[in-house]
């Protein structure tokens, strides 16, 4: 079981193990920061048998407090990789598998690729990984001191230059290939900065809101208790449709009632009072956030009107204009 990215040295993994006519299948990780589309498309260019399993859950816990630390934004990509790893060692033993292999590439990556940090993954998942690409460099596993595979076809490449693996594409026959590229939102520092805030305001969120960030313009406002509440603006009708479908219950979706214009969520407003199912609200001809005073505490109402007015300063035709919106509370989860 060859763990499958869909990159080109997971690719080149599966490769070098079938060409010792060792029967191969791959599982693709998804969660929440990242998706399995590369690993699809790659897997079916090879004709490789692949197997999607969600770790998201996992993935929040870690996101939230990673053992061995944060990379260069907030990807713990090293305890990601031992659960990644422990978890198709689990499923390896059950499917009467013989071998767990990867396409890393010893000090490829400088974080997580790097001998101690290897060392540390099999401490952590607690299986002997086989590494095709780099295992000259590496100590020798159990699959290869029994014979299951054959050291000495295996490889010893290392860093960051690709000039081995092109002149392995050749030898193998790969025609297509996705170019080295980041899927996972955790290495990303726009992302990552929203999920920041997120952490500090709310240490206890969920998946919902990890992916309500995904979405839209961010705002922070200040509720009663010291309680943060969360303010999404959609960007076009794109993102206005998915904030709708992300809405879940206890949130509150506000749109304009007579002109085009961006959609709104609020989430985190804990209220027993009704509030207006409409509101009315005139918009600033000229439009300044600073004059919203956002980091003040408002009531809920408040929020709710603020909201409104975010709103308005996002749609090119409210600006001067008195503007209803409908505010709707949404009762069930979706």
């Amino acid at each position: 079981m060859v763990l499958f990215s869909g990159g080109l040295d997971s690719m080149l993994a599966v490769k070098i193990l079938e060409e010792q006519k060792i029967s191969v299948d791959g599982v693709c990780f998804k969660s929440g920061f990242f998706e399995p589309h590369n690993a699809l498309r790659s897997a079916e260019a090879i004709g490789l048998n692949l197997k999607i399993v969600d770790i998201g859950g996992g993935i929040l816990k870690l996101v939230k407090n990673p053992p061995s630390g944060y990379g260069k934004n907030l990807n713990p990509c090293l305890d990601c990789h031992a659960l990644m790893i422990k978890i198709a060692g689990q499923i390896a033993r059950k499917e009467k598998y013989n071998i767990v292999a990867t396409g890393e590439v010893l000090g490829q990556r400088p974080f997580s690729q790097k001998k101690e940090a290897l060392e540390r993954v099999k401490k952590l998942s607690g299986v002997d990984v086989l590494r095709p690409l780099s295992a000259k460099l590496l100590p020798e596993t159990m699959v290869e001191s029994k014979g299951l595979v054959k050291r000495g076809k295996l490889y010893s490449i290392q860093g960051r230059s690709r000039d081995k693996q092109l002149e392995l594409i050749k030898k193998f026959g790969i025609k297509k290939f996705p170019m080295p590229a980041g899927g996972c939102l955790l290495t990303d520092p726009g992302f990552c900065e929203r999920l920041g805030l997120l952490i500090d305001y709310w240490p206890k969120f969920n998946n919902s809101d990890a992916q309500l960030i995904k979405n839209g313009r961010i705002f922070w406002l200040s509720g009663g208790s010291g309680r943060k509440i969360l303010v999404i603006i959609g960007r076009n009708e794109k993102e206005n449709e998915s904030l709708k479908k992300l809405a879940q219950k206890g949130d509150f979706v506000l749109e304009l009632k007579e002109i085009a214009g961006p959609t709104a969520l609020v989430r985190n407003i804990k209220s027993r009072v009704k509030l207006p199912a409409e509101l009315s609200i005139q918009i600033p001809a000229d439009k300044r956030l600073s004059a919203l005073k956002m980091d003040q505490k408002q009531d809920n109402k408040n929020i709710l009107e603020t909201a409104a007015l975010l709103v308005g300063f996002y749609s090119k035709k409210a600006g001067g204009k008195m503007v209803g919106f409908a505010v709707v509370k949404v009762l069930n989860d979706k």
